[in-house]
C-alpha cells in the first residue's frame, strides 16, 4: 500500500512539472546539487567594508581641513607636531560626535596636578575593565601602541578626525582597531582597562589640535553626555595647562602670562612674595593653600 502511495505521489509531481514548465524548472533548480567550490558570503564583513569605503569617500570628497593643517600622515610616533605654528583662532565643526564611553563621571580634570607635580593633559572618565570605548568622531586611526611603547598611556589609540582634532584613548585593556583603519563615530575601538601609569580602571581621554592638548570639557559636557555646541572656536590661549573650562576668556588669556616659581631650599611664602612684588594672601589665593602651608622642594607655586 505504501508503495502505491509513493508511486501516485511521484506521478502527480511529474504531471505538475509537465503541465507547468516554470514550476517544474523551479523544482529542478531547488534539487540541483550544491557546488562545493562556492563559499558563504560574510555579510558583516561586506557591510564593514562598505562603511570603510564610505568614510574613505568622506575623507577624499570633503574639504578636509586636517589635510591642510598637518604636515603629513605620521604613525611612527605618538606626537610629532610639537613645533608647528598654531593659528590664533580656529573654528571647529563638532557635528557627528559620540561620547567615548557611556560612563559620565569625570574622576580627574585637565590641568596641573599639584599632588603629583605634573601636568594632566586629559580628562579621566570612570570606566570599568572591559567597558566599550568608542571613537568620538569619524576618523582614521593614526597610532595604536602597546604598554611598552606608550609609556604612562598604557595601551593607547590615537584617532585623527577630518575636523582637525585628534583624540587619545589611554589605559585600555585591549585594542580593537589597527593603524590606518577608518572608523565611524560611535564605533567600538577598544576596551577599558588600567594599563600604564594608572591607579585604577578608567579612560584617559585627550583632545589635541596640531599635537597641542586642551581641556576636553570645553567641547564635551560629560555629565550630560552631549556637546556644549556643534561649533567651537579654539583659541591659542586654551593650550595653556592652567586654562580650563569655566574660565572667562580674560581669565584664560591671563594664564599665558602666568609665572610659576619652583620651590628651592630656604624658600618661604613671604620671601617668594617679596621676590615677585606680590603678597602672601595673593599667593595663597592663586594656589589654593593656607599661609602656614609647608612648602616642598620642587613644588610649583603660581606667583601671578
Amino acid at each position: 500500500m505504501i508503495l502505491n502511495i509513493i508511486k501516485k505521489t511521484s506521478a502527480a509531481f511529474l504531471l505538475m512539472a509537465l503541465a507547468t514548465p516554470a514550476m517544474g524548472q523551479d523544482l529542478i533548480a531547488r534539487q540541483a546539487p550544491i557546488d562545493k567550490k562556492m563559499r558563504a558570503v560574510d555579510s558583516i564583513a561586506i557591510q564593514r567594508l562598505f562603511q570603510q569605503e564610505q568614510i574613505q569617500q568622506q575623507f577624499e570628497d570633503l574639504e578636509d581641513p586636517a589635510a591642510e593643517l598637518y604636515p603629513d600622515w605620521e604613525d611612527s610616533g605618538i606626537n610629532l607636531y610639537g613645533n608647528v605654528q598654531l593659528p590664533k583662532d580656529y573654528q571647529i565643526d563638532l557635528r557627528g560626535f559620540c561620547m567615548p564611553t557611556s560612563n559620565r563621571i569625570v574622576t580627574s580634570n585637565y590641568g596641573y596636578r599639584k599632588r603629583f607635580r605634573r601636568q594632566h593633559k586629559g580628562i579621566d572618565i570612570n570606566a570599568y575593565p572591559g567597558d566599550t570605548i568608542r571613537a568620538a568622531f569619524d576618523g582614521k586611526v593614526r597610532v595604536v601602541r602597546e604598554v611598552a611603547d606608550a609609556g604612562g598611556y598604557g595601551n593607547l589609540i590615537v584617532v585623527r578626525h577630518a575636523n582637525g582634532l585628534e583624540t587619545y584613548y589611554a589605559h585600555l585593556s585591549k585594542h580593537l582597531v589597527t593603524e590606518n583603519e577608518l572608523v565611524k563615530a560611535g564605533e567600538v575601538i577598544g576596551l577599558g582597562g588600567s594599563t600604564g601609569r594608572s591607579t585604577g580602571p578608567h579612560l584617559h581621554f585627550e583632545v589635541r589640535y596640531m599635537g597641542k592638548p586642551f581641556d576636553a570639557e570645553r567641547i564635551f559636557d560629560f555629565p550630560n553626555g552631549q556637546l556644549r555646541d556643534t561649533s567651537f572656536t579654539l583659541k591659542k590661549h586654551y593650550f595653556n595647562i592652567y586654562s580650563h573650562f569655566g574660565q572667562s576668556d580674560k581669565e584664560s588669556s591671563q594664564t599665558t602670562e602666568r609665572v610659576v616659581h619652583i620651590i628651592r631650599s630656604g624658600d618661604t611664602l613671604g620671601a617668594i612674595a617679596r621676590k615677585y612684588h606680590t603678597t602672601v594672601t595673593r599667593l595663597c589665593s592663586l594656589n589654593g593653600i593656607s599661609a602656614n602651608k609647608m612648602l616642598r622642594l620642587g613644588q610649583r607655586i603660581v606667583v601671578r
